[in-house]
């Protein structure tokens, strides 16, 4: 949260983020006392003077504001959060790739620090095991998913590093879709799902 206040996460880590600050009124008022501090910081540093056209520039920008929140209200009556929906519009039209046992897949364009992607997992369906090369962070929009040691549901985020290892099922019920972003590739146990690895560039 410190990372994504000052402006330091990249870009699908931010996208994770956003997306469940938007749904987390807990996340919103840490994200809140974050900027405060960041702010509160700079404000203690020596600023440049404020162009002649900054109050202009300032005012311009507010009157926006009342369209943009009717357009975030309209995107949240879906299970995309605002964020998530400005990168890909309705879910209907997202562009998904078989992953195999029903399961799919869609990546999103961020810089190249960082991948993210959306997953649509069937109820019942397991993930290949595998750990991580790397931090991932997953964001629950549908469904719930779990592993041996924990429950995700929707607006929950699993941060994984190089110490995590499991199998992530999806729970009985609606089909699990995520949202997951990742700075490295995974590693997986079986044969297989490394043999596809680079096809599915995860």
């Amino acid at each position: 949260m410190m990372g994504y206040a000052a402006g330091l996460l990249p870009e699908a880590f931010n996208l994770i983020v956003a997306s469940h600050v938007s749904l987390c009124d807990e996340c919103r008022a840490a994200l809140a006392a974050f900027e405060t501090l960041g702010g509160a910081l700079i404000d203690g540093d020596n600023v440049e003077p404020l162009s002649d056209q900054a109050l202009e520039d300032a005012m311009a920008r507010i009157a926006l504001v009342p369209q943009a929140t009717a357009r975030a209200m309209r995107r949240r009556q879906g299970i995309l959060p605002t964020p998530l929906a400005d990168y890909v519009g309705d879910l209907d039209r997202v562009r998904w790739t078989s992953l195999g046992k029903g399961a799919r897949q869609a990546i999103l364009p961020t810089d190249k620090s960082a991948s993210a992607r959306l997953l649509y997992i069937p109820s019942g369906v397991a993930m290949p095991d595998h750990g991580h090369r790397g931090l991932e962070m997953t964001l629950v929009l549908q469904g719930a998913f779990a592993d041996d040691s924990d429950y995700f549901g929707p607006g929950d985020v699993e941060v994984a590093d190089q110490d995590t290892e499991h199998s992530p099922v999806a729970q009985p019920g609606a089909d699990c879709i995520c949202l997951a972003a990742s700075d490295a590739p995974l590693r997986f146990r079986g044969m297989i799902p490394r043999l596809v690895q680079p096809l599915f560039r995860i």
